[in-house]
């Protein structure tokens, strides 16, 4: 008999791994890209770099966080019960 994981060690395995490819992601892309030259031409031009970047972070986090909570759910067999 399968033993059920708690909601709580559901929830950190998604986030944590997601957390860290956002942060890995933010560095690879504000690497290659600076903020103030991305807005210059926007509504957002007087935004400053770091808040730029926490908002690519935040943003990245997302990105990473539903794509790690889709693989969980597409993990789960279609019919739970055995035959």
């Amino acid at each position: 008999m399968e033993q059920e994981i708690p909601k709580c060690q559901k929830t950190i395995s998604v986030l944590w791994p997601a957390f860290l490819m956002a942060g890995l992601a933010t560095v690879l892309f504000f690497t290659a890209f600076d903020p103030v030259t991305l807005l210059q031409e926007t509504r957002f031009a007087d935004t400053s770099r770091l808040g730029a970047y926490t908002v690519g972070f935040f943003l990245f986090w997302l990105l990473t966080t539903s794509s790690c909570a889709l693989t969980c759910f597409f993990r789960k067999p279609c019919n739970p019960n055995p035959r």
